[in-house]
């Protein structure tokens, strides 16, 4: 069993109050260690290490940051199968899909070492002889980035990376039930001999450490991945000292197949959005709407895909879907389900689960599942499953296609299947969406910007956007004789 540590001012330190937490593996429930519990004395004293980190960091030249961000990366990528089997252990998901994750954290720390040196100023022609117009860029501060366990190591240097390559300082506050593949990341740019204050390390209680961050003017960002629920929270209590804020938040997707589609690759993109990380993803196919030409064909196509699905840890041979991530996810699966069947849907292939090991809080698995005979009035089309289940609903035109798909309170992701070019780009310009993928159902990526409309969110990461957020643009007006 493994004991951690908080990492502040480039030092690792029990809590002062000495208190800690379980972290439980979610494919059996048992013990993976404890993690170190911060109070709000720990938050002050991270954000007074990045206060005093601040300036020095900010006037580095930005190449200067990108060398130890470069040795960062190095160290990720070295070390990534032990940190993957860390993700597996505490989060759930296939070694293989660990591994892949770890692999684009390192990535992000590549890519932003490099955007970080093209962050370029402007200069604008003024209206008088006697003056010259200069616009910088320059870090906007001290930035909270507040992470989730479904992506527990990409999500942790999709935030810190841009943040430090623009001179920023980062609080870092990964979820509770995944802290320990946080700990290790961050133990790599300690190696990397990136200077104390400019990451810390804070695990505990998400009240405690999130209301200290908020309420403190020293913060002067946040960042935020999770649900739209919590996000909403943060902008609230960040309004009194008018912090910058983004909000990667909750989604709800729709998929739509039209009757010219290449079914087999719509099923097989569908697999993708769908079982990776047993549905646990904020850009997961939630709603599959299909042309009623199609309907049955691909119903039969996507059971065939669904009942080959190979379940178990993620440590386990072949295996291509690990657990939910606790007794909480496993419950909402469960009711959204039983709520769409009390309401007329009908169950082609799963609707079940299963519980492994003696901890009544985790091991739950819910086997792949399809519905069909699903109208918009059920749960499961109106709200976030975060689970392998997959509401099938009919439509005739192009028109209903779009009136269902969009209306939801939710605009993050969502996808097209179609042959035709026109069709799919008309549909694509139509969706009030901030990703669409075109006959793609895996459209994430480093150099691509990552975010939602509506109620998903607030800000892009990802690519050159994704350090803008970290910018304040200053006007620079010069008199001169």
């Amino acid at each position: 069993m493994r004991k951690e540590k908080l990492y502040i001012n480039g030092q690792w330190q029990e809590a002062a109050s000495g208190e800690t937490f379980d972290v439980l593996n979610p494919a059996d429930g048992s013990l993976v260690g404890k993690m170190a519990s911060a109070g709000r004395e720990e938050v002050l004293q991270a954000i007074t290490a990045a206060e005093q980190a601040l300036e020095e960091w900010a006037s580095l030249p930005a190449q200067v940051r990108a060398n130890y961000m470069k040795k960062w990366h190095q160290l990720l990528l070295e070390k990534a199968e032990k940190i993957a089997r860390t993700l597996t252990m505490e989060q759930g998901k296939p070694l293989a899909e660990a591994l892949g994750e770890v692999k684009a954290a390192a990535a992000f720390v590549e890519w932003y070492a490099e955007e970080g040196k093209r962050v370029y100023g402007e200069t604008i022609p003024a209206s008088s002889s006697r003056k010259r117009i200069l616009v910088l860029k320059q870090p906007v501060g001290i930035t909270a980035a507040i992470t989730p366990w479904n992506f527990p190591a990409s999500m942790v240097t999709r935030k810190i990376s841009p943040a430090i390559a623009a001179g920023c300082p980062v609080i870092l506050k990964p979820a509770e039930q995944t802290p320990f593949c946080a700990v290790e990341i961050i133990q790599l740019a300690h190696e990397a001999g990136i200077p104390k204050g400019v990451i810390s390390l804070l695990t505990g209680p998400p009240e405690v450490i999130g209301d200290t961050l908020l309420e403190d003017p020293r913060i002067r960002k946040v960042t935020f991945t999770g649900s739209t629920a919590v996000g909403k929270k943060l902008m609230k209590k960040s309004a009194d000292t008018v912090k910058q804020v983004s909000l990667e938040l909750g989604g709800h997707a729709p998929y739509l197949v039209f009757e010219d589609a290449d079914l087999d690759k719509a099923v097989k993109e569908l697999i993708g959005s769908k079982i990776r990380n047993c549905g646990q993803i904020c850009i997961a196919t939630n709603r599959l709407y299909v042309q009623e030409s199609v309907e049955k064909e691909l119903v039969q196509k996507l059971k065939t895909a669904f009942s080959g699905i190979k379940m178990g840890s993620g440590f386990e041979e072949d295996i291509q879907m690990g657990p939910l991530i606790d007794e909480k996810a496993y419950q909402k699966v469960q009711e959204h389900v039983e709520d769409a069947l009390s309401k007329g849907a009908t169950i082609v292939t799963g609707g079940e689960g299963f519980h492994r090991g003696e901890h009544e809080k985790a091991g739950y698995y819910y086997k792949p599942t399809i519905l069909v005979d699903v109208t918009a009035d059920m749960n499961i089309m109106k709200e976030e499953t975060f689970g392998p289940v997959v509401p099938i609903q009919r439509f005739q035109s192009e028109e209903e296609a779009l009136r269902l798909a969009n209306d939801s309170h939710y605009g993050l992701a969502s996808y097209v299947f179609t042959e035709s070019l026109s069709r799919g780009l008309r549909v694509s310009e139509k969706l009030e969406y901030g990703i669409v993928g075109l006959n793609d159902g895996g459209p994430a990526t480093v150099q691509a910007p990552f975010g939602g409309i509506k109620e998903s969110g607030l800000g892009r990461e990802g690519g050159h956007f994704g350090i803008e957020s970290f910018l304040e643009i200053k006007y620079l007006s010069i008199g001169i004789e």
